[in-house]
Formats: structure tokens, sequence, C-alpha cells
């Protein structure tokens, strides 16, 4: 029987420990994708968008160029090789199918596929996400529309896709467009997300801790502070078992300049922001430092929209939904809980994109960590 994700509760309270942590306290809403069959009347990762047939399909003006270190594939392609693939978890192959594997990446002949002449003129977009405002509580759609769509060209500029972002009133679409265009090619694989349906659940976010004061920050790694905050509760033990997790099995002696170190460590990742697919709260840094995030065309400070997530988040971890994973409708291979998407973004970052609060309208930023 198929379980709803859940996030499982938090190890302890942490603002039980650092009250400072409190008003810093934002909600997310926790997407939990998981492969469907989704309809544009669906909130999806991945599926058809309930676009307006008279409405003008988005397009990339480029540059487009493929290096040769990844071969260069359609869309469809992609698809059936997925196809297949899942299939040969829990079969043997046919002639046709292996036959089509070879054609859809023929043996590399040197260190690189033929390189690929730069794709000119404009390509079509590939539908990322959609979210209805009924389904999402933190994606406060601005006033009149209560339908977020974001689309991106599947090759990078410079280092990430590109985004388009598009808010409409879902009931003004009578006539939907069924067989948009799709780009001949793509860079990389993982730049056309697998149709997800949602599951959205809220959950409370904080921030990372190079986003905190610097006494807060030198409180975070005071191992006493967590010592006097964990006395009276049977969970204790969490942060030996998991400083022992992440530094070595059999350790006698925990120093404290060790978990000084450790401590902030394991804030970000069990107690502060969500990870995997979500809407607003707090990002998790980790490719990058923080860094500003003003808007480009007014400077005030912009509100995180949507993380686009590579995982879901490490299988230990106390942020990950106990839940079964096997594909009950079709018999098929069980699905990456990890990555239920097959979305990666560079060697397996997130990508977050951020509004203004003040006009939405104004252009969005897009950063990667």
């Amino acid at each position: 029987m198929k379980t709803t994700p859940t996030t499982p509760p938090r190890p302890f309270d942490v603002t039980a420990i650092f009250p400072q942590l409190a008003p810093l306290a934002r909600t997310a809403t926790r997407l939990f994708p998981r492969p469907g069959s989704p309809s544009p009347q669906d909130s999806s990762i991945g599926g058809p968008l309930l676009w307006p047939v008279d409405e003008p399909w988005p397009h990339c003006e480029g540059p487009h160029v493929v290096d040769g270190i990844n071969p260069a594939l359609p869309p469809a392609d992609v698809r059936l090789e997925r196809q297949i693939l899942a299939a040969q978890r829990v079969r043997s192959l046919t002639d046709l199918e292996q036959q089509a594997l070879v054609r859809i990446r023929p043996p590399r002949k040197g260190p690189a596929w033929p390189a690929v002449a730069p794709y000119e003129g404009p390509i079509a977009m590939l539908p990322v996400v959609q979210l209805y405002a009924r389904d999402v509580p933190d994606l406060h759609a601005p006033q009149g529309v209560d339908l977020l769509q974001v689309l991106w060209c599947p090759f990078d500029h410079p280092i990430m896709p590109r985004t388009a972002l598009f808010w409409r009133d879902a009931a003004t679409v009578t006539d939907v467009l069924t067989t948009p265009p799709e780009p001949p090619a793509m860079q990389f694989d993982g730049y056309l997300p697998e149709p997800c349906l949602l599951n959205p659940e809220q959950v409370t976010d904080y921030p990372d801790h190079l986003e905190l004061s610097e006494e807060l920050r030198a409180q975070l790694g005071d191992r006493n502070a967590w010592r006097t905050a964990d006395a009276d509760r049977p969970d204790a033990s969490h942060l030996e078992e998991s400083f022992d997790r992440t530094y070595a099995s059999g350790l006698q002696e925990l120093r404290d300049s060790e978990f000084a170190s450790f401590l902030p460590l394991y804030y970000d990742n069990e107690l502060a922001g969500a990870p995997g697919w979500k809407v607003g709260g707090w990002p998790r840094w980790g490719a990058t430092d923080p860094t500003p995030r003003n808007c480009p065309a007014c400077g005030h400070d912009m509100d995180a929209l949507l993380t686009i997530a590579t995982f879901e988040d490490n299988d230990d971890s106390s942020w990950l939904p106990r839940e079964e994973s096997a594909d009950a409708s079709t018999g098929l291979a069980r699905y990456d809980p990890r990555q239920p998407t097959a979305v990666q973004i560079a060697s397996g970052y997130d990508q977050q994109l951020y509004i203004c609060p003040v006009s939405p309208e104004h252009p969005h930023l897009e950063l990667m960590h």
C-alpha cells in the first residue's frame, strides 16, 4: 500500500536550545515529487502545463553549445532510454530494445562524442514545474493569479539552465495546448524532469548557520549549550550518534574542538532548512556561501520562491520520509527515492529561484548552491 510522504518529527525543537532562532523561522512547502501521470489540472514536476493554445510557447534565444563530453539527445530519446532501462530491472530486454539503446548512445570513439555545432536560433523550453496556489500554502501568488509555471532551457547559461516564470489565472485558460514544441536536443539528460505528482507538506525552516550572527554561530559550536538542553530528553544520544556517523565509528572521546566544527553542520543538515524540492523557506548552502539576494530592478531583498533539487536527501537523514517506493500500479522498477524527478543540477546541487516581493514582474534571480 502506498503511503503519503511525511516529514518525520525533528530530533528536537532547536528553539528550545537557541531561542534567538524563533523569530527567524519561515514556513516552507516540501513538494515530495513522486513519479506519476499528471494532467494540466494538477500541480506537477515535468508534467503538462495548463498553457493557453493561443499563447506563444516560450523559446530561448541561446547560445546553445554542446561540447561533445556528453551526447546531445532529444527529449524523446531520453524518455525511451529511461523506459527501457526501467524495464531492464525486472526482465530481459528484447532485441528491439537493445538496438534502441545502441542507437541512442552508440559506442563512443575516442575521448568524446563528435562535437555538435551550436544550435542556431531559438529553441523551445521544457516544462519544469506547475504549481496551483490551492496545493502550495507557501506559493504566495500575486493578487489575481493562482498558478505558477516554470520552464527552462535545457542548456547551461552558463552553469545551469535558464528559467522563465509565468503567473496566470487558471480559470481564464479554456483551450489548452496539448502538443507543445520541444527542443531538438538537451545538453544533459538531467535537464528533462520525469513527470511527477506532488505531495505538498508545510514545514518550518531555519536559516543556514552561515546566515546567522557571529554570536549565534559561536553558540551553535558550544557543546555545553547543546548538552544543557539535552539533559532531560530521551533522545539526547542523537548528537553523539550523528557525530560518530559523520567522523568515525568507535571513536572513544569526542573532543570539544571536534564538536565545535561538527555542531553547526549538524544544525544545518538536521534542524535548519528542509532539503529537496520546496517552495519558500530558507536555502541550504553548499556549493557557494550565502550571497545577497537583491532585486536587480529595485534593489529590494528578494524572497525564496522555489528550490529545484537534484536530491531529496541522504538515506540516513532525519528529513527523509519512510515510505514504500515501489510502483504498485505498474509493477515495474522501484524509483530512486533520492532522485524521483531525474533532475540533476551540475554534479548534484540545487537551483534556487528568488522573486521580488514588491513586484513579481521584476526579473527573478537564479542561484546554484
